[in-house]
């Protein structure tokens, strides 16, 4: 197949092999990744939600219900939710807890929180511009942290951990869900090749642009998973660390808290 011909088609969609070598030029170092990620989810962010619903048949919804469940947000606690995008979650949350909650939204992308702003349901207490590698907030500000699909989006993964775990009040949890590995290589196969081809796809359909989502598959490629994310909690001083595999691994919920006051694990 010629180069030129590919290039018609679509915008692209059919480069899988050069799309996703320009899209790891771009992510190799931190600062690139983040000014990447900050300018993605900018030019996506009208229909992120709609996106979402798209690639997963709707199933994210199933499966941060499944989150907030493992978080146990309770009436009077203050709630992070991290990289909050258009704070889904963070509405979710208040509901949950029969709107007797305080919830922080903070995303590295203003054009996503403008969205979520404007979203329907409980408002979020405060929305706050900011990258998850340097978190702005006071030692011990939140019981529970609460991210959708943002690991994977961020960079010096066990700094971010571990900035985390500070702001956590002793006791506190976090519970991150996102992209997996599943355990059986095979069904891996099936499912990154899934992904190459719907992203793409999706990609294009609604955003005229087949590499909007490809960034998936290509930060899946460097991502630990759930198994990774739980070794990494737990070298940072998470205690109760533990992951729970979603449709057959390909998502996963990493959780772990912070030491009690006392120390006690």
């Amino acid at each position: 197949m010629a180069t030129g011909w590919r290039r018609r088609a679509v915008g692209g969609l059919f480069e899988p092999v050069s799309l996703n070598r320009d899209i790891a030029r771009k992510i190799d170092r931190p600062e690139d990744k983040r000014a990447y990620v900050r300018d993605l989810f900018a030019g996506v962010a009208h229909r992120y939600d709609l996106t979402n619903d798209v690639l997963s048949f709707g199933l994210h919804r199933r499966w941060k219900r499944r989150l907030l469940e493992l978080a146990d947000v309770r009436p009077g606690q203050t709630v992070l939710d991290l990289a909050a995008g258009t704070g889904d979650l963070g509405r979710g949350a208040i509901e949950a807890a029969g709107g007797e909650l305080s919830v922080v939204g903070a995303d590295l992308t203003p054009e996503m929180m403008r969205v979520g702003a404007r979203r329907k349901g409980p408002p979020l207490e405060a929305w706050v511009a900011t990258d998850a590698a340097a978190l702005p907030f006071a030692d011990a500000s939140f019981d529970r942290v609460l991210i959708g699909y943002g690991l994977r989006n961020f960079t010096h993964l066990e700094r971010c951990l571990a900035g985390i775990l500070r702001c956590l009040k002793p006791g506190g949890r976090l519970v991150a869900l996102d992209f997996g590995h599943p355990p059986h290589p095979r069904f891996g196969r099936a499912y990154r090749g899934y992904l190459e081809v719907a992203t793409r796809a999706v990609g294009w359909a609604l955003h005229r642009d087949a590499e909007s989502y490809v960034y998936i598959l290509e930060s899946l490629r460097r991502f630990p998973g759930q198994r990774g994310i739980c070794r990494l909690m737990e070298e940072v001083g998470y205690v109760r660390a533990g992951f729970q595999d979603l449709f057959f691994g390909t998502m996963g919920i990493n959780f772990g808290e912070r030491p009690g006051a006392d120390g006690s694990r």
